[in-house]
């Protein structure tokens, strides 16, 4: 791709982060929020402007289209999914994205009054993007690379092969899905209108960045109901909610946290607590890919719960616990030769492909459940969720080349018969 396709991409990437999609898990509807519904249309013109076609919007905010096949040859069809919300952990209004070309590998000024710094000293990778155009923050917001930059990166793709018809070619599908950030992107995702025999979430980090592992998830909800009287009389007579509460966490190990583990360890992760003396609420994240550890964690939520109500009372400990998603393993060893592919196109173009499992929850671990193996691919960014969040728009060119050779090899490769029974 030329250095006009990167220019063309990046311009895309800053149209659709100045869109505010962050989505909001106390909202019950699709999508959550409605700037999630004005990038839906802003990416159904779009895709209509460039030349696909069944360009759809339905009543949820999920966008489809297709790009047609340009061969007579049996070929199984591909899809290519991102998601538009933006994470909760920080605001995505108002984001002013900052270009630099030609970075020099030193600190970064995201925002000089407020003294916020981008700098190799606390991001070591940083500096690995020297020579890079990057794509950063002002500090005052998040940036939206997840998962944006994997939208601008398909739509480009697509852009290019409708411009490039020498390069055969099957159906393929895109599609962008809301709320992903709260855990409900998959949720109401039409597998059978997708009709694709498999697909590649393009929402991962650097570059050759290649999953089909992810973690089983849970959540816990755990409510302590307490008791309050004035602290001067207080003795024999208040329960605090929020000493419950402590207690409970405390009980969690240290050592099982995320700032304590990485690679295939999974965790506890207490990440809101909300309430006062008479009533508080905790809730707990639960990650495991093992599916019997996972299970094992689950119980050991119970059995603390059980210990503190022999402390407190039986009536002042609530405990909820919701499977969330599961490792998309299971679902993609099966039909590994979409994962070779993947693998295939990074190397074809002198990428080393970086394996490693999903630390978090991707549309394809639940889409991969639903029947449509769902891998994840790289997207180029970095920091997620927060204001030092950047992404390379270099990188970014190589995620669209990878999607477009995925393509031209799913055209040419021989795949199992199995996998071409949703064409």
């Amino acid at each position: 791709m030329t250095m006009n396709v990167k220019q063309e991409l990046t311009e895309r990437f800053l149209r659709y982060v100045q869109v505010d999609t962050q989505s909001d898990s106390k909202r019950d509807s699709c999508p959550s929020t409605p700037g999630q519904w004005n990038l839906a249309r802003m990416l159904a013109d779009e895709l209509k402007a460039i030349g696909l076609e069944d360009v759809t919007v339905d009543d949820n905010g999920y966008v489809m289209a297709t790009l047609p096949a340009n061969t007579d040859e049996p070929v199984p069809t591909v899809g290519f999914i991102a998601h538009m919300d933006t994470a909760t952990d920080m605001t995505g209004a108002g984001v002013k994205p900052q270009v630099i070309d030609r970075y020099d590998g030193g600190d970064i000024v995201l925002n000089e009054a407020q003294n916020i710094v981008l700098s190799p000293r606390d991001f070591p990778e940083l500096a690995g993007y020297a020579g890079h155009t990057l794509i950063t923050t002002d500090g005052t917001t998040l940036l939206g690379a997840d998962d944006k930059a994997g939208i601008a990166e398909i739509v480009t793709a697509m852009d290019w092969l409708i411009r490039h018809p020498d390069i055969k070619h099957g159906k393929v599908r895109v599609g962008f899905t809301p709320d992903e950030e709260i855990g409900r992107g998959a949720h109401r995702f039409d597998v059978e209108a997708f009709g694709a025999a498999f697909a590649y979430t393009v929402d991962g980090g650097p570059l050759g960045e290649l999953q089909y592992e992810s973690f089983n998830a849970a959540s816990a909800r755990i409510t302590f109901v307490g008791k309050n009287v004035h602290p001067g009389t207080a003795k024999g007579k208040m329960v605090n909610a929020l000493r419950m509460a402590a207690a409970f966490i405390s009980k969690l190990p240290a050592q099982e946290s995320p700032e304590q583990t990485d690679g295939y360890e999974g965790f506890y992760h207490p990440h809101v607590l909300e309430g006062n003396v008479e009533k508080a609420e905790l809730r707990c994240l639960i990650r495991e890919f093992d599916r019997n550890r996972f299970e094992e964690r689950k119980a050991a939520l119970a059995r603390i719960a059980d210990e503190l109500r022999t402390v407190y009372g039986e009536e002042r400990i609530l405990l909820e616990i919701k499977d969330q998603y599961y490792n998309m393993r299971e679902k993609i060893e099966p039909v590994m030769a979409i994962v070779d592919v993947a693998r295939q196109a990074m190397e074809n173009l002198g990428i080393e492909p970086v394996i490693r499992p999903v630390r978090g929850g991707t549309d394809g671990s639940q889409l991969s459940f639903m029947g449509l193996p769902t891998p994840n691919i790289f997207a180029g960014g970095e920091n997620f969720h927060g204001r030092y969040e950047y992404v390379s728009a270099d990188t970014m060119v190589k995620a669209a080349e990878t999607i477009v050779e995925i393509i031209r090899l799913v055209a040419s490769a021989p795949f199992p018969p199995g996998i071409h029974k949703m064409q």
